[in-house]
């Protein structure tokens, strides 16, 4: 555990602020995809950018425009909902104009989807005289409509009806996204499909990682009625060591291949997968056994086979006259619902805090929620009370209280704000949030969980700190231009480097600056396909 919580305190230093006073941890994205044809839904489920909580996301990313396959510009794919033009909704200036109020916002607008499908994509990407028309396109949508960057989601290259040289096309696209991108101070971000095991054979990482300023990695969608056996939509861990459909795997798998981890934002599920047993006297489920039918069930306000938001599943949970058992996968940390021949796999707040912790645990950047229209966003539903039962077990098993209480006093001793942690007596205990508002219990979660994790990173690092200094000796003949050993009970050291060896090895490709990346010029060179 002394390892892993040392990676919390290391990336914490890498990781950037935002600009503005309000919002979610200055320190982690939460970036929130808004969809627009939610406005379409009947009754509660119907969702319009009034409904937005603005101060619990950093980046507001509006879903979705489409690329014209005759022009190969982007279009609207409902101008009646992005514009005013003839008494249209004026989607795209409304959710511009929080930033009038909230100024920490980024607004980006997102491209694709599974709707749009992937050959015009594909075709696009594969023609320089058509990425180039593309990207003008680009550049004037985001500067007309005043919008701070563009969001990529081409689901996906190489598949439904892609090509195997997608792979290399998609650098080239986002290496003249990029290129274009950057003198005007756009934000270029790719949402990723992670359910192929494999992800280096559908995106050439090395080359995304290098161009895009935030990889959104879908951690859902493992798995859906399409398997015809049950299993969990987001997994956290796999089924055993070789399954490669979970989250643990995906961010592992991307940190191996050296993705830059403060680049890594992890897309968390407001939504489960329904599923329709073709036994329904079965008296047990097993993951990945347990025979279903090729498509699910429909929730009332998405109406979508195979899919329910949280905002139905928990009006499912609140009905006491319905016949759910309500259950918790121990392996994959998901719950679930069974009703005779219905089941539904999902992610309520305690697998999201849980999902939350592990991957700021290796240090990502942040999290995407989708999408912020599924999230029960009206509080119509009662508020779940495990939320944090994992976060207590985890503080607990810190066995040195004394020195947690310690480092706790000297953080605020030092003007440090701390508000989830509190000594009582010689113990340190986890003061659980308190809600502000009723509503979006899973996206409140995510914003409160990132403060738990990184208020608990910030106590341990100060536990090392004083660690290090009670066991440090003087240095009585340190060589010029060397930096002195301290050994600590992390083992880290970088002893024998020379300060500009130590300078060359932190620097990256890119520094981020505002959240603009700036590439130094002794990396103007890109690297080669």
């Amino acid at each position: 555990m002394k390892v892993v919580y040392f990676f919390i305190v290391y990336f914490l230093h890498r990781s950037q602020g935002y600009n503005g006073s309000a919002g979610p941890n200055r320190d982690k994205i939460v970036a929130c995809y808004y969809t627009s044809w939610a406005a379409y839904r009947p009754g509660l489920g119907s969702f319009d950018i009034s409904d937005i909580e603005p101060t619990l996301c950093s980046h507001l990313i509006y879903s979705f425009v489409g690329l014209d396959e005759n022009s190969f510009k982007i279009k609207h794919i409902d101008q009646w909902q992005d514009l005013e033009k003839d008494g249209g909704k004026g989607g795209l200036k409304r959710i511009v104009a929080l930033k009038e109020k909230h100024k920490h916002l980024k607004i980006i607008v997102s491209i694709g989807g599974w709707n749009e499908g992937s050959a015009k994509y594909s075709k696009m990407a594969g023609d320089p005289k058509l990425r180039n028309v593309f990207v003008k396109s680009a550049v004037n949508f985001l500067t007309i409509h005043n919008l701070d960057g563009l969001d990529l989601f081409w689901d996906h290259p190489t598949k439904r009806g892609g090509v195997p040289e997608d792979r290399n096309n998609y650098v080239s696209l986002i290496k003249e996204l990029s290129e274009a991108f950057e003198p005007k101070g756009f934000l270029l971000t790719g949402s990723l499909r992670s359910n192929s095991g494999e992800m280096n054979s559908l995106y050439n990482l090395e080359h995304v990682n290098y161009y895009l300023d935030f990889l959104h990695i879908m951690g859902y969608e493992f798995h859906g009625s399409w398997d015809e056996v049950i299993g969990a939509n987001a997994p956290l861990h796999g089924k055993d060591e070789g399954d490669t459909l979970n989250v643990e795997y995906t961010i592992k798998y991307l940190l191996k291949l050296g993705v830059t981890p403060n680049k890594i934002i992890l897309n968390l599920p407001l939504f489960g997968k329904t599923y329709i047993l073709t036994n329904p006297g079965v008296k047990g489920i097993v993951y990945g056994e347990t025979a279903t039918k090729a498509v699910g069930f429909s929730g009332p306000f998405t109406a979508e086979d195979g899919f329910m938001g949280y905002n139905e599943i928990c009006l499912e949970l609140a009905n006491k006259t319905s016949q759910w058992v309500e259950g918790w996968h121990e392996r994959s940390n998901t719950p679930y619902l069974w009703d005779d021949d219905r089941f539904i796999s999902y992610d309520n707040p305690r697998s999201i805090a849980n999902k939350v912790a592990f991957a700021l645990d290796h240090g990502i950047g942040g999290f995407a929620a989708w999408t912020i229209t599924t999230d029960d966003f009206r509080g119509s539903c009662d508020e779940e009370m495990d939320t944090y039962k994992d976060f207590i077990e985890r503080y607990n098993k810190i066995s040195d209280q004394q020195l947690m209480k310690r480092a706790l006093n000297s953080l605020l001793e030092a003007g440090n704000k701390i508000d989830h942690f509190v000594a009582v007596d010689d113990k340190v205990r986890l003061q659980l949030p308190k809600a502000t508002f009723s509503n979006y219990p899973l996206l409140r979660t995510i914003h409160d969980a990132t403060n738990i994790v990184l208020e608990g990173a910030k106590i341990l690092k100060e536990m090392e700190k004083l660690k290090g200094q009670a066991q440090a000796k003087p240095q009585t003949d340190i060589q010029k231009d060397r930096i002195p050993c301290i050994r600590t009970c992390t083992e880290i050291c970088y002893y024998g480097l020379v300060n500009s060896e130590m300078n060359k090895m932190q620097r990256s490709k890119r520094t981020i600056i505002n959240y603009k990346y700036v590439k130094p010029s002794i990396f103007k060179n890109a690297p080669l396909l």
